[in-house]
């Protein structure tokens, strides 16, 4: 063997392991789109950010109804991704049926609780994030009176609201929170015309400071807001920059992130439940150039501190997933 073909054999055998230590990841998204500019387009950011980084590949599927969601795991698996990134609460049922026919395959679950040894379960804490944005809601308001409008109602999204009002309590406890969600059916997440209609309609009841979490169907919202001239609050991804000096600030619910680090730990990635919150940044609220001007340095002093008591365990916000009630706010 010549010393070229010795060199030529040593570079191709580095190219394999290179190649075989890579990830070969999937990401399933969830019902609302891959572009909903909230909870799928973070988890899509988190994917993205890793291609960039490592040069690898990804592949993705979008969900369009109910009947795909085991179809659509199993084909992610049958294709040889590994690990895997499911998105939604909804799929723990699918996970639940699929995981266990592919054991050597590695799945994440953005929302929810699976049990299972090949399950990575990333949970959130979104009534801590949540918290925050409601002191800051009820230090811009000025009539008293916010709104909330939540995606499909289920316990998830309960919390925000939850978390949401035990915030805006704590700075105004004589403030009016209205609560409305947008259906209870998947598509209650990508319906921005009725998420605008429920906004104005809380607007007109005297909310000047209105908090979407409720996936695709929160740009209307965001938009009525705009419209009217009053606050909103966007949720999972920073929404801030749709309508600058309307977007009060973001409740950030670091998908990316979560996604970002399986796919970088790959197949080996720890199984188990993981909890994301305000401690290990896993929520937070948003300040950048779109909403600088919104948020004196009083405001922020006040939720910075909050913050502060949180992670140190000082300042308790209840989860309403905890026991179904929430201090602050009846459904």
């Amino acid at each position: 063997m010549t010393l070229l073909q010795k060199i030529l054999g040593a570079a191709a055998a580095c190219a394999l392991s290179a190649g075989a230590a890579l990830a070969n990841p999937g990401l399933v998204i969830d019902m609302g789109g891959k572009f909903d500019k909230s909870f799928n387009e973070a988890a899509w950011n988190g994917a993205e950010r890793w291609k960039r980084e490592t040069g690898g590949s990804y592949r993705d599927i979008e969900m369009q109804d109910e009947a795909q969601r085991e179809q659509f795991v199993r084909r992610m698996a049958e294709a040889g991704s590994n690990p895997i990134v499911v998105l939604g609460f909804q799929n723990m049922a699918t996970l639940e049926v699929v995981a266990p026919d592919y054991p050597e395959t590695t799945f994440a679950l953005i929302d929810g609780v699976v049990d299972l040894p090949n399950v990575r379960s990333i949970i959130f804490a979104e009534h801590e994030g949540s918290y925050l944005v409601g002191m800051l809601a009820a230090l811009a308001s000025k009539t008293g009176t916010v709104g909330f409008v939540g995606g499909m109602d289920v316990p998830l999204i309960r919390k925000f609201a939850c978390g949401y009002a035990q915030g805006v309590k704590a700075v105004n406890p004589d403030a009016r929170i209205i609560a409305n969600f947008t259906g209870s059916t998947p598509a209650a997440w990508n319906d921005p015309v009725r998420g605008g209609e429920i906004a104005k309609s809380q607007i007109s009841q005297g909310a000047d400071v209105v908090y979407a979490a409720a996936g695709g169907t929160g740009i209307g919202v965001l938009q009525a807001a705009a419209d009217a001239g009053v606050y909103s609050i966007g949720v999972d991804s920073n929404q801030n920059h749709l309508h600058p000096g309307s977007v009060l600030t973001s409740m950030l619910k670091r998908v990316d992130n979560a996604t970002y680090e399986v796919f970088m730990a790959g197949p080996a990635v720890e199984t188990g439940i993981v909890v994301m919150g305000l401690a290990n940044g896993g929520v937070d609220y948003a300040l950048d150039e779109h909403n600088a001007a919104l948020i004196s340095a009083e405001m922020q002093a006040a939720v910075d501190a909050a913050k502060a008591e949180i992670i140190a365990g000082t300042r308790m916000v209840h989860d309403y997933m905890s026991d179904d009630t929430c201090p602050a706010l009846t459904f």
